[in-house]
């Protein structure tokens, strides 16, 4: 199994992860889990994430908590997005602050997804993962802010007074991205590339003159 995965041909290792995940045996744990860490193809890691998801939730969620203090970041990332594939919610504590603000992008975008996945239904706890979420606004590139604008919207009512903080931010990069989020939290039709340049143009000119540049473009328009 341990050659078969790490074949030259990414086809062959696709199948032998399916394999793996067909006929799951304990014995091909650590394998999986170290094929994760290296495998440059998405849909064999993804495979791979599905064989550890054929396990034993016993054996498995122990070795990924240990992949978590990894030193490479696809295996911090892809013991997280395995994680979120097993759902189970006593994982939910192992999603530390250090993951959440991750120096990776890949490793932080996934902590937010399976953070906001696994939250408990407590309103003091998502609350506060909220308030952890929001610190992240205005980090990254479209996709990674488009990524946490998600987490934020997907945790429910809660993020209304994180984002109002943050939207306050005298970083314009931030306080734009908080009142993109904000936006698609009230208005979920509302694309995020739309929300991003109303939210800029609020932050630019001030609620009142935002709002009287948009009457008079849609004025204009009409």
């Amino acid at each position: 199994m341990a050659d078969t995965l790490s074949a030259g041909d990414p086809s062959v290792r696709l199948q032998a992860a399916l394999a793996a995940g067909s006929h799951p045996h304990p014995g091909f744990l650590e394998t999986l889990v170290e094929r994760c860490a290296v495998e440059p193809d998405f849909f064999v890691r993804d495979m791979l994430s599905w064989a550890l998801t054929r396990l034993s939730p016993e054996i498995t969620l122990p070795r990924l908590r240990r992949e978590l203090d990894s030193g490479r970041a696809q295996a911090r990332s892809q013991a997280l997005h395995t994680l979120s594939k097993i759902g189970d919610r006593s994982a939910r504590s192992w999603i530390t602050r250090d993951l959440l603000r991750d120096a990776d992008d890949e490793v932080a975008r996934t902590a937010w997804r399976v953070a906001v996945a696994l939250a408990p239904e407590d309103e003091d706890e998502r609350k506060d993962l909220a308030d952890e979420l929001a610190g992240q606004l205005g980090r990254g590139d479209r996709g990674l802010r488009l990524s946490l604008s998600r987490a934020l919207v997907d945790l429910g009512d809660v993020t209304g007074p994180a984002l109002e903080k943050a939207a306050a931010s005298p970083d314009p990069e931030t306080a734009a991205h908080a009142r993109a989020t904000e936006l698609l939290r009230r208005h979920p039709e509302t694309g995020f590339d739309a929300a991003v340049d109303a939210a800029k143009r609020t932050v630019a000119l001030g609620p009142e003159r935002a709002a009287a540049a948009a009457e008079t473009m849609e004025t204009g328009r009409c």
